[in-house]
């Protein structure tokens, strides 16, 4: 073996075919968790590089080590010991619920778009052009996985939220079920559009007037696959697609999650008891100017129907390893391990909230390029 060799151990027994007794490798399970390594290394340059050691994951951070941990590093018990003799290469981390969740709060994190299933993709299209004036801004085909995409907004993907609309061939319909609520979009005059709607035959579920106890002027209406659209008088913004609304059935756990989980900000909360519901509006910065997640819980209703129409929201980060620490730490699932997706390098991974909401967390640079 070359001196710039990489060392790789991808199996975590017989630890005999790789260490000898005299060293150690000691992983204790805490709060914070503490890994130190001693390993003889007859070769200086030598990169040692774990993968997969067991059930339990814990990321590391080691950039500045010449250990390099390609994925995850497992154990199943309390603690691990292995070793060699000879000179000592070491490397040490720590993470801490602490030093991980104060992380979310300083990441570069923003919504990047709505991701949900149509039947008619091209009625779609020029129901949200010509309606809701929204510009189509790419497509996609993917002929081998029999799938269409189609992003549509308000401006660029790189600086706005948009929806993705995704066409499975040959399905022409979905259950939204009971617990996507609607999306939100801004306009200057709620009556005007929805005339507009009307004369191209869109369907109005609620004509324009104020919000139940507040003086917001909104509408409701749906677009052709049933999905609603909450229509609410407001002056100019940069971001006219300004809201998701999900139903959930524990507010305080949902809000406590997306704080510590998301480093989303709680940025108002209103309750209305003679309605029997109250809402959190969660986000990364000002409604005005940013979207939100509207949560929704309505009294003595603590499970919903999630239906096969909506499927989950995008969010950037700036490393979806430590993301997904987070999400772990917080209680959250991860339904994807961190990594590139295959065939493109775009870094992802997935999680479901506490309701069973999916999310998925993008890099930043990465998805950047992907762009281009």
């Amino acid at each position: 073996m070359a001196p710039s060799s990489c060392l790789q151990l991808s199996s975590f027994r017989p630890l005999s075919s790789i260490f000898s007794p005299s060293s150690s490798l000691r992983l204790s399970k805490s709060v914070t968790t503490r890994i130190s390594l001693s390993i003889s290394n007859p070769y200086p340059n030598l990169s040692l590089s774990l993968s997969r050691f067991g059930t339990r994951d814990i990321h590391q951070h080691a950039h500045s080590f010449r250990l390099k941990t390609s994925n995850f590093l497992r154990t199943e018990g309390n603690t691990v010991e292995a070793g060699a003799a000879g000179n000592v290469a070491q490397a040490s981390t720590t993470v801490s619920q602490e030093d991980v969740l104060e992380w979310v709060k300083k990441d570069k994190r923003r919504l990047l778009h709505v991701v949900y299933r149509v039947g008619d993709l091209e009625k779609t299209i020029k129901f949200y052009t010509e309606c809701l004036g929204m510009k189509l801004l790419r497509k996609r085909d993917i002929p081998e996985e029999r799938y269409t995409n189609a992003f549509l907004g308000y401006g660029p993907e790189d600086s706005h939220f948009v929806v993705e609309l995704t066409y499975n061939y040959g399905v022409p319909k979905y259950d939204i079920g009971t617990g996507f609520g609607h999306f939100g979009i801004t306009v200057e005059d709620v009556s005007k559009t929805v005339d507009l709607i009307k004369a191209k035959g869109g369907k109005v579920t609620r004509e324009p007037g104020p919000v139940k106890g507040g003086d917001t002027v909104i509408a409701f209406i749906e677009d052709p696959d049933g999905y609603k659209f909450e229509l609410l008088e407001r002056g100019p913004t940069p971001e006219p697609l300004c809201q998701v609304m999900l139903r959930v059935g524990d507010l305080d756990s949902s809000i406590s999650f997306y704080e510590k989980a998301f480093g989303m900000e709680l940025l108002r909360k209103r309750d209305s008891p003679e309605y029997k519901y109250t809402v959190a509006m969660m986000g990364y910065g000002p409604e005005d100017k940013n979207p939100v997640l509207e949560l929704t819980y309505n009294y003595g209703v603590t499970k919903y129907d999630k239906g096969n129409g909506y499927a989950q929201i995008a969010v950037g980060t700036d490393d979806v390893y430590r993301t997904a620490e987070a999400i772990r730490l917080c209680g959250g699932k991860i339904t994807r391990e961190p990594g590139p997706l295959p065939g493109i390098s775009t870094k992802i991974t997935a999680c479901l909230d506490p309701d069973g909401w999916k999310t998925v967390f993008v890099d930043n640079i990465d998805f950047v390029k992907e762009l281009e």
